[in-house]
């Protein structure tokens, strides 16, 4: 039996499952897991928000393996209910829907400068202790989009929590609105075990400016871009788990060419990351993930990460023809100048981004009015 506290570094990220139309391809997941769990790796990581995913790893997961071969990690998001009880009873709803009879790893999730206290108000803190205490979850922790002053004072406050999920990737090391790097030394200086999701920045790091690809293909001509931007955090000291949320088997494949036998960067790898760091914060690309969180709310449904990722089309790499395509492609009702500037999105932004702002200029870009 594998070693369920010390799991392979990769983790499964279930949050961008491959879809059939408008549902979850679970037959195409099923062989995805099965590809995970044969070359050794364990820990699989979902959500109460994540839209059907807690029910798809019922299916492709928990059905077919015995519950002692894996571990996994789903939330709990204050935010998404009015009252302690109903936050609460998110717990056993994943429960239900996991079919999993305990949670390895839970985490309140999404804490943020705006949310934050409400955990304390539900008093969810004392409920994970609860919780664990009784079996329901082995360990618990938080997972957190905020600056390296708020996350000090979360865990000093919070000196039980066991480990921290944090946004880490090579591009965002030192960006001043994420501040990967001040976040990891904190969550280590306080002794905590670090899960990281956005290795790849929701797909940005497979797909870098074309600078970046010539340079990492120049040492490893054999090695996805991805590759470098999952190998950059699982050689960071205390990591628990680099999460990769993968959407077809093809993804899966190639992660697993790479981390089945993990080699930490060496000396030579990290000079070419630290040159392709400079290459990218002179980079004019918009840093979405596209978690999708800011859509729920957008009273005018603009699919906000898909007008970024066809401007990124045009900022990034120069392919002008693809973006004014994509952006064609969005129902001219719900393109950025639909925007009314409400701000909802930038509330619920884990990237911190001025999203009313970005789609003004967006609107600019993709109209074409700054050929």
């Amino acid at each position: 039996m594998p070693n369920l506290d010390e799991p392979k570094k990769l983790g499964f990220g279930l949050m961008r499952l491959p879809h059939k139309g408008l549902l979850i391809d679970v037959e195409q997941v099923k062989k995805m897991v099965d590809l995970f769990m044969e070359a050794g790796f364990t820990y699989f990581d979902t959500a109460f928000v994540y839209p059907g995913s807690e029910d798809a790893t019922r299916k492709a997961l928990v059905e077919r393996y015995p519950r002692d071969s894996f571990t996994l990690a789903t939330k709990l998001h204050a935010g998404m209910m009015p009252i302690e009880k109903g936050a609460k009873q998110e717990l056993f709803t994943s429960l239900k829907r996991t079919g999993a009879e305990y949670i390895d790893y839970y985490l309140l999730h999404s804490l943020m400068n705006n949310n934050y206290k409400l955990y304390d108000k539900f008093h969810l803190w004392d409920f994970v202790q609860e919780q664990k205490a009784k079996g329901t979850i082995r360990h618990y922790g938080f997972s957190f989009h905020a600056g390296p002053e708020l996350l000090d004072e979360v865990l000093t406050a919070h000196p039980d929590v066991e480990f921290v999920q944090l946004q880490i990737n090579y591009a965002d090391w030192e960006n001043p609105s994420v501040q990967s790097r001040a976040n990891y030394e904190v969550a280590r200086k306080h002794g905590k075990r670090v899960v990281i999701m956005e290795p790849v920045k929701g797909g940005a790091l497979a797909k870098p400016p074309k600078e970046v690809q010539e340079l990492f293909s120049k040492m490893h001509p054999e090695l996805s871009p991805a590759s470098w931007a999952i190998r950059f955090c699982a050689s960071l000291d205390g990591v628990l788990s680099v999460l990769s949320g993968m959407s077809n088997v093809a993804q899966m494949q190639d992660n697993l060419s790479y981390m089945t036998d993990f080699v930490p960067l060496n000396a030579d790898e990290r000079r070419v990351i630290h040159e392709a760091q400079r290459i990218m914060g002179a980079s004019e690309t918009i840093p979405c993930t596209a978690c999708r969180y800011c859509t729920e709310g957008c009273p005018k449904g603009i699919p906000i990460p898909d007008i970024f990722a066809a401007a990124n089309l045009k900022l990034g790499s120069g392919r002008e023809t693809e973006a004014y395509a994509a952006y064609e492609a969005i129902d001219p009702a719900h393109r950025a100048d639909a925007c009314i500037a409400c701000k909802k999105c930038e509330q619920v932004c884990p990237q911190h981004i001025a999203i009313p702002d970005r789609l003004k200029t967006c609107g600019s870009l993709l109209n074409g009015t700054e050929q």
